[in-house]
């Protein structure tokens, strides 16, 4: 096996490519420029190549690695957030239903037991049940974490960091989508992490590809305006809330009020509201409150929240139910949850598994071997319809050997009824 030092590729995919003792800071004489309208002016300066935030522990190995923000440059409106550059590096932006409709997704298809079709006796392939154990418990994790960047982010990574005497991959992970440079040569895509060139030992598993384009393009990319509205949506909700929930109004006075008076009147209105939620307001004085807002369900704007999350939902391939997404008119009873399901892997699963698996496939296996997912956990029929079939199969039985299809040992170890205690556990009782 021939191993290669991942440990170079993790440093320069989160650092820069050159040394930062090399860089000149331009000339620009901080004085001859206005103040920065972000952050203090004594840490961000114009033309400064340093500009950036460590958070988090970076001297512990405890909890959560720090995180490195660019400090955005002199000029940028102080209310904006920097560009976000690369894809991948703004999940956190996603909205609670498109992460849960993604993690839905993925914990779905990690779950799927994946399978060799066609393989030989002597093939190597022991990453099936861990692809890198210095990195993944298990065969789940790097699943998880491959079709959820091929949602999010419309394209997934892999780097093969050892390899079998015979080239074929054996170890391997998958690289966050921001770390890699992707450049277009005489149309062949060249990939860099850092200033290391990985073209020969990365997997680029694409959503939806064009020649023209480097990168791929996932669902999210259309659904933009959707992701924003909802976010918008939340916020106002959350500021509903904030103030008390209380609805725009008008208080109106039996005298004319100068501009002092009525500010005076409008803060007492609203202290007194925020210091008193659920209790009944007392107006004296002829002053009389008039709302101008609709009813709390509608301030809300709970259609409209339903109908974009309806609509975030279909792009990601998810019956909007399964997310806790509720539906205007629509009941679900066993026999149509069983049908979602079904339609559910055949729709939006079995696309995703299948292109994903047929990439790593062509890229870590020999011509005719394949690696698949075996779906029977997720739409598997109930006990007494696989009984029927089980019974079918058992019949079924070959006219020179006499072999049934399916004996009644495989029966028994397809749903799990096996005794499959070691003898030497327990027996009556007493540890032998």
């Amino acid at each position: 096996m021939v191993w290669l030092d991942s440990g170079v590729i993790f440093r320069r995919s989160i650092r820069p490519p050159y040394d930062p003792s090399d860089i000149t800071p331009n000339t620009n004489p901080p004085g001859s420029v206005p103040p920065s309208t972000v952050g203090p002016d004594q840490l961000v300066r114009p033309g400064d190549p340093h500009g950036l935030t460590i958070t988090g522990p970076a001297d512990t190995g405890a909890g959560s690695p720090p995180r490195i923000i660019p400090s955005a440059w002199s000029g940028w409106p102080a209310g904006w957030w920097p560009p976000v550059w690369g894809g991948g590096s703004n999940l956190s932006s996603l909205t609670d239903t498109a992460w849960m409709c993604i993690d839905y997704n993925a914990s779905v298809l990690s779950t799927m037991p994946p399978y060799l079709v066609g393989a030989g006796t002597g093939l190597s392939a022991d990453w099936i049940n861990n692809p890198d154990p210095e990195l993944y418990t298990d065969w789940h994790e790097f699943a998880k974490q491959l079709f959820f960047d091929y949602q999010a982010v419309g394209e997934s990574f892999v780097l093969v960091t050892a390899r079998y005497a015979t080239g074929w991959p054996a170890r391997f992970h998958v690289v966050p989508p921001w770390t890699v440079a992707i450049t277009m040569l005489g149309g062949r895509r060249r990939y860099l992490i850092g200033d290391i060139d990985v073209t020969d030992a990365i997997l680029h598993i694409r959503y939806s590809s064009s020649v023209a384009y480097p990168h791929g393009t996932g669902p999210l990319e259309v659904g933009q305006a959707r992701l924003v509205a909802s976010q918008v949506l939340a916020q106002y909700v959350t500021g509903v809330a904030a103030s008390g929930g209380i609805p725009s109004s008008i208080l109106q006075h039996p005298e004319e009020l100068s501009a002092t008076q009525a500010a005076e009147l409008q803060a007492q209105w609203v202290q007194a509201r925020l210091s008193t939620l659920g209790e009944p307001a007392v107006l004296s004085g002829g002053v009389t409150w008039q709302a101008t807002q609709m009813n709390p369900k509608d301030m809300a704007l709970i259609e409209l929240q339903q109908m974009n999350d309806t609509r975030i939902c279909s792009l990601l391939g998810v019956p909007p139910f399964l997310v806790g997404v509720q539906e205007e008119g629509t009941s679900m009873t066993y026999r149509n949850v069983l049908n979602v399901f079904d339609q559910h892997w055949r729709a939006s699963l079995r696309p995703k598994a299948e292109a994903v698996m047929a990439a790593l496939s062509g890229w870590a296996l020999p011509r005719g071997v394949s690696v698949e997912l075996n779906r029977d956990a997720y739409v598997e029929p109930d006990p007494y319809v696989r009984a029927q079939t089980y019974q079918i199969l058992n019949a079924i039985v070959d006219p020179v050997t006499g072999t049934p299809v399916l004996s009644v040992q495989q029966i028994q170890q397809a749903e799990r009824i096996t005794n499959s205690t070691p003898s030497d556990d327990l027996s009556g009782g007493v540890l032998k």
